[in-house]
């Protein structure tokens, strides 16, 4: 017996069994690591997508909707929560309530932000599971993210059409100014100017004052300045009946910048108008412009593809031409956005709305008072 005994303690045939247990409860460590770690930063990364998805939403419509209503039942409130939501996150929604929606000030001070936070938290009570943590006592962990979007001037513009209107003026002859007046000596324009220039005398459009008026365009085949008669021109690179239509219905893809030049199409253009016209609106058959908001609505896009830039001239320059016996003269000093609500005949009736624009930065900043914006992340 006593021999068995002493056998028995220098036994090593059980030692196998610890080491594998052990072993075990090492990869069973490391697994859980790898699968939960793995699946909480895809979460956080999911968060700050929904984040990012609802801070860009709630700017869009905070400068297309309505700019003043900030408001837990406004346009810029609801549309980044509705955004926001519709992201998941862990294969679960994330909470985003009225007051995870805010708008703080640029380090400018301008009020022109909105900040949106999302949350799959415990305090929320959609918190995400865990797969492996469970057995060591972990059974969720909390993932929240933080967004900030930016609305701020353009200094230039692409996707422009191919076709010019004046920029808007004071009208002394037969004030105050409507898309029927001609530009006629006496009448006041004062352009934009290059930032820092202060310049609060612009004239030109300006996307809250004007925004919702309705214009029906005109071919001009004159060389009077009349507000809603346009004046087709050559975009870089195009030449022709066909690439202009195809400029009209799709996009091309030069930036323009103010100051350029705008090199004149000798005919009126106006069939090819026409066609480009209809082929872009039935892009988004169903969109309307409302008068209940003044905006879109019934669109198919975040922002629809009837929403056109039209580049506008200095109606000075132009002038000048035609009275000195010289060619017109088109001369970018802004541009506008403009809705394509139907066609009359081969007339365009449409509203004058906000657009947004790009940054070149082969260019200067935006001049002060600039219609088009840039929509962008900044946080």
């Amino acid at each position: 017996m006593h021999q068995r005994i002493l056998h028995l303690g220098r036994d090593e045939r059980g030692m196998s069994l610890v080491f594998v247990s052990v072993a075990f409860m090492a990869a069973l460590s490391a697994t859980t690591l790898a699968i939960d770690v793995g699946m909480f930063m895809n979460a956080r990364s999911q968060a700050q997508n929904a984040a990012d998805a609802g801070a860009l939403a709630g700017a869009v419509a905070l400068y297309y909707n309505n700019f003043d209503d900030r408001s837990s039942s406004g346009p810029a409130v609801l549309s980044a929560i509705n955004t926001s939501t519709n992201n998941q996150v862990a294969g679960g929604s994330v909470s985003v309530h009225p007051e995870d929606v805010t708008f703080p000030l640029s380090p400018s001070g301008k009020n022109n932000r909105v900040q949106v936070q999302v949350f799959r938290t415990t305090a929320r009570n959609n918190a995400v599971p865990t797969l492996m943590g469970t057995f060591f006592g972990l059974r969720n962990v909390d993932v929240a993210a933080i967004a900030t979007a930016e609305v701020s001037p353009a200094n230039a513009e692409t996707c422009v059409m191919p076709f010019t209107i004046p920029d808007r003026w004071i009208e002394k002859q037969t004030g105050p100014w409507d898309p029927d007046d001609t530009f006629d000596p006496g009448d006041v324009y004062v352009p934009l100017k290059p930032a820092p220039d202060p310049n609060t005398n612009y004239t030109g459009y300006n996307p809250v004052r004007d925004k919702g008026l309705e214009v029906v365009l005109k071919a001009s085949n004159q060389d009077k300045v009349t507000a809603s008669w346009y004046n087709p021109w050559d975009l870089p690179g195009s030449n022709g009946a066909n690439d202009y239509r195809n400029n009209i219905a799709g996009c091309n893809s030069a930036v323009l910048g103010f100051g350029d030049k705008m090199q004149a199409e000798p005919g009126n253009m106006v069939g090819p108008t026409a066609q480009g016209m209809r082929d872009r609106i039935n892009l988004d058959a169903n969109a309307h412009w409302d008068t209940g908001c003044n905006c879109v609505q019934g669109s198919n896009s975040r922002i629809s593809p009837r929403i056109v830039i039209i580049p506008t001239y200095d109606p000075v320059v132009m002038a000048a031409g035609p009275q000195h016996g010289a060619n017109i003269d088109l001369q970018i000093v802004s541009f506008i956005g403009f809705f394509l609500e139907d066609m009359q005949g081969n007339n365009v009736v449409g509203r004058i709305t906000p657009i947004t624009g790009v940054i070149d930065g082969d260019l200067g900043p935006a001049p002060n008072g600039t219609f088009p914006a840039v929509i962008r992340l900044v946080q």
